[in-house]
């Protein structure tokens, strides 16, 4: 028996059969045009799936179902994804389609929320039984596992952890709102910082950096900072003490066992880790006489999402 997991990005769509024990079989994806409506876009879904399980020769019968991670909010009993801002769908009725048109089960989740349920039972959390995992790219996505159980919130709206505030009527949100965690926290967070320090300080080895990446990107900064550039070096400082303070918020509200971060910028695994350590270290509350949070990288990688959509089943 396998269950089907989507990842749905706002440029592509990946899938996957997936199997209880987590191992992942073919891929398939497919591009998404912005052009099109969100039914035609769920319609060329149902066509790849269709396809899929045809060339896959999978049985009807030997399929879960099909667990979808979807950017946005959505209401996970009714199936319908309220608003994904990266997609512009709209009251989107994803679940009936799907079911309709695959004749398969289907249930959705925040594709965050996905990812976080691939790490706890198959990846970096697979030992915990509570952690919280942070995305971080585009924006800053975030997943709660509670006693080894997806927490939500009502209506599936919850967890939103890139939107809490970490700066009041600070940098202006893609969300609307301003200040929030992921306008201090994200890769494009960290991208607006290392251009606004560039023209301001040319004679950074930023710009070298930049010039042999061929692009300005969230690994500028960290890679100034090894060439021992002090304008990179005080970027990171400042994009650790943002992360930092955003991740301590967690782990004082939920104390987990351990906090999994994902996503372009968690590749700079111990070089990032390490100074997070020793911010915990020095501004974590009550540091001495609470609970170790353990701080891990992602063991799945991209395949987190495809993976704990079709956990969904599981």
């Amino acid at each position: 028996m396998i269950a089907i997991g989507i990842d749905i990005g706002g440029t592509s769509i990946k899938g996957a059969g997936i199997t209880k024990e987590g191992k992942v079989l073919d891929v398939f994806s497919m591009p998404v045009d912005k052009a099109d409506t969100q039914e035609a876009t769920i319609n060329k879904l149902i066509n790849a799936v269709n396809v899929y399980v045809k060339d896959q020769g999978f049985k009807k019968e030997e399929i879960l179902g099909i667990g979808c991670g979807v950017p946005g909010v959505m209401d996970t009993k009714t199936g319908i994804v309220t608003y994904s801002n990266n997609l512009r769908w709209f009251d989107l009725p994803i679940v009936e389609m799907l079911e309709k048109g695959t004749g398969l089960k289907v249930r959705i989740t925040n594709d965050a929320n996905a990812a976080a349920l691939g790490e706890a039972r198959f990846g970096a959390g697979k030992k915990y039984k509570n952690i919280i995992m942070i995305t971080l790219g585009t924006g800053v996505g975030g997943g709660i596992v509670i006693d080894g159980k997806l927490f939500e919130g009502n209506l599936g709206k919850g967890a939103e952890l890139g939107h809490s505030v970490l700066v009041m009527d600070g940098e202006q949100c893609s969300c609307g709102r301003k200040g929030c965690f992921e306008a201090y926290a994200s890769a494009t967070a960290l991208i607006r910082d290392t251009k606004r320090a560039m023209e301001q300080h040319k004679e950074s080895k930023c710009w070298e950096v930049a010039e042999k990446l061929g692009k300005i990107d969230a690994r500028v900064a960290f890679e100034a900072d090894r060439l021992g550039d002090e304008v990179g070096h005080q970027l990171v400082e400042n994009y650790v003490k943002y992360l930092g303070e955003g991740l301590l918020n967690y782990f004082n509200i939920f104390r987990p066992e351990a906090l999994i971060l994902s996503g372009g910028i968690a590749n700079e695994g111990e070089y990032l880790l390490s100074r997070l350590r020793k911010y915990f270290e020095l501004y974590n509350y009550g540091f001495q006489g609470t609970p170790k949070v353990d701080l891990l990288v992602s063991e799945l990688g991209y395949d987190s999402g495809k993976i704990g959509a079709a956990a969904l089943f599981f």
